[in-house]
């Protein structure tokens, strides 16, 4: 396992897993906050917020975890009332319909969430729906390790 921390974001990966936790530079007036993305591929380097550009290469075996930060207005917000990282992850979670890019056999799991006073998107993408079990249970492995700091 390897630790990785960035952006008050920590987690441990396993062997073949990828990660990068960053903050795009801003465009003024815009504010951006942390992202992550873990994968057990190879991510692409123009790996968009919520995985494009990865999800287009990912084969039935392969599953995207990423979480995006939201505005610190937003944790009073409804969307975002549930309270600390929503685990365990469940395989009837899963949705082919949950997709930001659809792509054929892939499933996806979004929740929303407040976890050390941040609003989060938590946002799985599955290479195949029919491999969900064990793809969610790889997602949910990493994420267990995940710690959240202010």
């Amino acid at each position: 396992m390897t630790r990785v921390s960035a952006e008050g974001l920590s987690l441990d990966l396993p062997q073949g897993w990828d990660v990068r936790i960053f903050r795009r530079p801003p465009q003024p007036p815009e504010t951006t906050h942390a992202v992550m993305h873990a994968a057990n591929f190879a991510l692409p380097s123009d790996t968009a917020d919520y995985g494009d550009g990865a999800v287009q290469q990912m084969g039935p075996a392969n599953v995207l975890v990423t979480m995006v930060e939201f505005h610190p207005s937003s944790v009073n917000q409804p969307l975002f009332a549930s309270a600390g990282l929503p685990l365990p992850l469940r395989a009837g979670d899963a949705d082919r319909t949950t997709l930001q890019r659809p792509i054929g056999g892939q499933a996806g799991i979004q929740r929303f969430f407040t976890e050390s006073g941040r609003a989060w998107s938590l946002y799985v993408v599955l290479g195949s729906y029919d491999q969900r079990a064990a793809l969610v249970g790889a997602a949910n492995s990493v994420l267990s390790t995940l710690s959240v700091q202010p």
